[in-house]
């Protein structure tokens, strides 16, 4: 009888755990999607990191987070009725003082909040260097778009397992710390996945990152956004798809990429947030965010104020370095003593957005 109680409550055990595994890995259904989506204000920002910060890690490192900046350019992006931003966050500033990380973005969310924004957190980042390094960070290569951009977790870190059992923590305590904090609306679990030569071999920690996620019971909707249409990349992209809460994606094409990608997307029946647009001058606010609205599709476009990431520089820069201010910005809407670089542009915004 023992042996069998035994047996029986073991299965009963594996029963269980393979059922919560299930649950863990299943999406929000279209309905709850839906619904959650439509309670919600139409999503404008930017994607959000100080002028004073280089990147990810001087952003988030404790000698480096500036407050009084994130305050001020938030008041800039309130301004023009933003209501929302995307924020890239890194393990190595978790893995070095989890506790007063996690206090670091509690009071960024209340700056944000504050000024009436919600926020959307990326946890991974396949894009541009892959050897990041906690302590000061490198100044800003001259001419050169975003020189000192850091990927999460790096080049190796992608295929390496035994780093693996330290980023499942980090994925784990930063949702369950945040897991009902209404001040995020979305978990962007990992920037453009398959970047800088990684193609394929990003797919098994993108797998455990979506899984780690879900293990974390986020009472907000998880996604992880399409960004190469490409043939070679439609593994990633299935999985995406089919992973994700809401649909979200990245488009730096004219207004027709931009209706052919939510054309391609609508059919899956899922809201779509557009976290990623505005490279002028084939992306511009002109063109896309009336579209963007009038479909209500969340808009995020890339930069708010032009700082030390440099990014009022094209991505040709490279490869070869400008060596003047740009007379179109690629990039960014205000520059650092917070005039807009456009006022036509600037004046949309608000009209769209009903700050007139």
């Amino acid at each position: 009888m023992k042996i069998l109680y035994c047996f029986t409550t073991l299965t009963c055990l594996l029963a269980i755990e393979c059922h919560l595994s299930s649950i863990e890995e299943k999406p929000w259904s279209i309905q709850k999607i839906t619904q959650w989506y439509q309670s919600e204000p139409w999503s404008i920002g930017c994607n959000f990191i100080p002028s004073t910060a280089i990147n990810q890690m001087e952003m988030w490192q404790p000698e480096s987070f500036d407050r009084q900046t994130i305050d001020n350019e938030l008041g800039l992006a309130e301004s023009i009725g933003f209501n929302s931003v995307r924020v890239f966050l890194h393990y190595l500033p978790w893995e070095n003082d989890s506790t007063n990380f996690k206090k670091r973005i509690n009071e960024f969310l209340t700056i944000a909040s504050n000024h009436h924004i919600s926020t959307i957190f990326v946890l991974f980042d396949d894009c541009w260097n892959g050897d990041p390094q906690p302590g000061k960070q490198p100044e800003p290569r001259a001419g050169v778009h975003n020189s000192g951009w850091v990927q999460c977790p790096g080049q190796t870190g992608v295929t390496d397992q035994n780093l693996w059992v330290t980023l499942e923590k980090y994925v784990k305590d930063i949702i369950s710390t945040f897991r009902n904090d209404r001040r995020i609306i979305v978990w962007d679990l990992y920037n453009e996945p398959g970047n800088s030569d990684h193609g394929l071999e990003t797919l098994p920690l993108l797998k455990n990152v979506f899984i780690w996620a879900r293990a974390a019971r986020p009472s907000q909707p998880l996604t992880a956004g399409i960004w190469n249409t490409q043939m070679d990349f439609e593994e990633l992209n299935t999985f995406q798809i089919n992973s994700s809460d809401v649909i979200s994606y990245h488009c730096y094409g004219n207004l027709d990429d931009m209706k052919a990608m939510v054309d391609s997307l609508r059919k899956h029946g899922r809201p779509l947030i557009c976290t990623e647009y505005m490279a002028r001058p084939q992306s511009t606010f002109t063109e896309q965010l009336p579209f963007l609205k009038k479909e209500r599709i969340g808009a995020f476009n890339w930069g708010l104020v032009s700082g030390k990431t440099q990014t009022i520089y094209p991505w040709d820069s490279w490869e070869k370095p400008y060596l003047e201010e740009p007379k179109i910005w690629f990039h960014d809407i205000f520059r650092k003593d917070g005039s807009p670089y456009d006022e036509n542009e600037v004046r949309l915004i608000r009209e769209l957005t009903g700050k007139m």
